[in-house]
């Protein structure tokens, strides 16, 4: 059941080595999500293309946001991760060796309404990954551990602080590197423009015992040594800025240095001059939008042209979230304009921060 008008949704894609083949499942449905299926394709390469086998559902029952994790046993046995029953339980199955369809399930935790969900397998205990349903809205998304499949299955911990809702974002994919660390890979819905919709990708680090997201702007990865290098970068406090029109200086303990440039934007705006090396820099912009849609802001480097980023709503106005910008930047001082000649505001600006790293 594939076609213009139906629905095609997170597709994940594991290799069956036994038959030299690509075996991609997805979300299968109606427009109006009335199927709740999953679909199969099938190719010699994971770049396909991809023929494309049957739509069902698992045993009989719905199947919504879904994944697959591939074992490390000897067999390489998958196993189907959905949510299912109008999302109220979430269920685990087994595939057929050739991974085209389920046998039997193995595990159903009830009641826990889960969806996207993600697994990995580290010092032979699995962890589930999974955010609870809010609609396109993000929400603290959850990690649950057993020693079996089969469970029983841990309660629900964080991998991030609560108040940040994933840092905007919905688990989609985790992809384990080693022991010590995944690269956890999230969906950035935009409710009201989904087509705009972006990902985020965080190292997801047990330095802690636990797994937790790393927030970092800017990070490289050395997959030959299985590790992770977070950039560091020089950060500029915006009340530091020239603040200009409406905006004016906010105090709150959750801001930087405990203030901030509000009302910006409509009118107000603040100019910080930093520190350029004469190259295409990420600048990071920290920032709370406490509004229940997004907000955004211009920038215009130098005096040139105004460029526009978008600043998701963060969850109050004491929350700080990060987006990072790439902007050319001459060698020595630069003048960054925030906010000027927009007619809305955007979100109050903490701080930003500017990285060498390319």
């Amino acid at each position: 059941m594939i076609s213009t008008s139906n629905i095609v949704e997170r597709p994940k894609v594991i290799l069956n080595k036994a038959n030299s083949e690509y075996v991609m499942w997805f979300h299968s449905d109606t427009s109006n999500y009335g199927a709740a299926e999953v679909g199969v394709a099938t190719a010699k390469s994971p770049c396909g293309p991809y023929t494309y086998k049957t739509s069902f559902k698992p045993l009989g029952a719905d199947s919504r946001d879904m994944s697959v994790f591939q074992d490390d046993d000897a067999a390489q046995t998958a196993y189907l991760l959905y949510a299912s029953d109008n999302n109220q339980n979430f269920k685990i199955s087994k595939l057929d060796f050739n991974y085209y369809n389920v046998t039997s399930q193995v595990s159903v935790l009830t009641g826990s309404t889960l969806e996207a969900p993600g697994m990995v397998k580290r010092n032979g205990v699995y962890y589930l990954f999974a955010s609870h349903t809010s609609g396109w809205d993000p929400n603290p998304n959850k990690f649950f551990t057993a020693s079996s499949l089969a469970g029983p299955w841990s309660s629900q911990a964080d991998i991030a602080p609560e108040t940040v809702r994933t840092y905007f974002s919905q688990n989609a994919f985790d992809m384990f590197i080693q022991p010590s660390f995944t690269i956890y890979m999230g969906d950035r819905w935009r409710p009201n423009l989904l087509g705009s919709s972006t990902y985020i990708w965080y190292p997801l680090s047990w330095s802690t015992g636990a797994p937790q997201i790393v927030q970092a702007d800017i990070w490289s990865i050395n997959l030959e040594e299985g590790t992770y290098t977070v950039a560091s970068g020089t950060p500029y406090e915006a009340e530091s800025g020239v603040i200009s029109g409406s905006a004016t200086v906010l105090s709150d303990s959750s801001f930087s240095g405990g203030k901030a440039v509000g009302y910006l934007g409509n009118g107000g705006s603040v100019t910080l001059t930093v520190e350029g090396i004469g190259a295409a820099q990420w600048v990071s912009l920290y920032y709370a939008n406490g509004d229940s849609t997004w907000r955004n802001t211009t920038i215009s480097v130098n005096g040139g042209p105004s460029i526009l980023v978008d600043q998701p709503n963060t969850g109050g106005g004491n929350v700080i979230l990060s987006v990072p910008v790439k902007l050319t930047l001459r060698d020595g001082p630069n003048a960054l304009l925030f906010s000027a000649n927009q007619k809305t505001y955007a979100a109050d600006l903490d701080k930003i921060v500017v990285y060498t790293a390319v």
